[in-house]
C-alpha cells in the first residue's frame, strides 16, 4: 500500500501544479478570443498591434487594421491579448473628467493629489562614492 502512495502523490502534484493551470489558461485564452468584437485593439502572438475591423466566424479569422487603410487577416488563435475594448471608454461625459474641486483633470494626473510633493535631495554618484570611501577608511 505504501509503495502505491508515492506514485499517486506524484501524479496528483503534477496535475495540480502543471496540468490544471495550463487547462485554466487555455480556457481563458479561448474565452478571450471568442469575445473579440469589432473595434477592439488587440495584440497578436508576434507582437503586432491592430484594431479589429472584421470578424469572419465561418473561417475563424479576424481582420486587423494595423495602420490607417492597411489591413491584415489573421486566424483568431493568433490574438493573444485584448488591449482595449470599445466598451471600456475612459470617460463618456465631461463630468467624469472633473476632479473633486470641479476642475478638469490632467490625463496623466495621479489618483492621490491631496498630498503635496515631498522635497528630495539629489546627490551625484561621486558624492555617494566619497561617503562610502570615507566609511571604509575609518
Amino acid at each position: 500500500m505504501e509503495a502505491l502512495l508515492l506514485p499517486i502523490l506524484l501524479i496528483a502534484v503534477f496535475y495540480f501544479l502543471l496540468i490544471r493551470p495550463q487547462q485554466r489558461q487555455r480556457r481563458q485564452m479561448q474565452h478571450m478570443q471568442q469575445t473579440l468584437s469589432v473595434g477592439s485593439e488587440v495584440m497578436t502572438g508576434a507582437g503586432l498591434l491592430g484594431t479589429v475591423v472584421e470578424i469572419d466566424e465561418d473561417k475563424d479569422q479576424v481582420v486587423l487594421e494595423v495602420a490607417p487603410g492597411v489591413t491584415n487577416r489573421y486566424v483568431r488563435r493568433a490574438i493573444v491579448n485584448i488591449l482595449d475594448s470599445p466598451e471600456s471608454e475612459i470617460a463618456d461625459t465631461p463630468e467624469e473628467l472633473m476632479d473633486a474641486s470641479g476642475e478638469l483633470r490632467d490625463v496623466g494626473e495621479s489618483a492621490n493629489t491631496d498630498k503635496p510633493a515631498e522635497d528630495t535631495e539629489v546627490s551625484s554618484d561621486t558624492d555617494s562614492r566619497n561617503r562610502a570611501n570615507d566609511g571604509e577608511s575609518r
